[in-house]
């Protein structure tokens, strides 16, 4: 056999088996207990012990202030769709002259529409 080809077959093999056991080392690791660990010795030191409130930091403050992030930002975007339908319909709505200003035609569809164009919310009166 070729000196490549053992070379491929032990990067292979070799490649299989971290796959087959990263699974299995890092996740359950990582889960394997909700507690900080207790730091003794040498590494109980300055750098891990601001490492460790960072995390606790994050668990006790990051977390919970994402979850009333989202929930205030539903709530925003319900707001939002509850006025949008107190609006006139998009074709009575007044088109003033900087809105929809076209030097030339876009390269793709009819020519009118961006490449951000929404039918719900974008309306354009080509009569003008």
């Amino acid at each position: 056999m070729s000196q490549r080809r053992v070379f491929e077959r032990a990067s292979a093999s070799s490649i299989r088996y971290a796959l087959r056991s990263f699974p299995r080392t890092a996740i359950q690791r990582r889960f394997a207990s909700d507690e900080m660990p207790k730091l003794t010795g040498a590494a109980d030191n300055a750098f891990n012990r601001e490492r460790m409130a960072v995390k606790q930091h994050a668990g006790d403050v990051a977390i919970p202030a994402l979850i009333l992030a989202s929930i205030n930002g539903k709530i925003l975007w319900d707001e939002h769709w509850e006025h949008w339908a107190t609006l006139p319909p998009l074709e009575e709505r007044v088109e003033y002259d900087y809105q929809n200003i076209r030097t030339k035609k876009f390269p793709w569809g009819d020519g009118d529409k961006t490449l951000f164009w929404n039918d719900k919310v974008n309306y354009h009166k080509k009569d003008k």
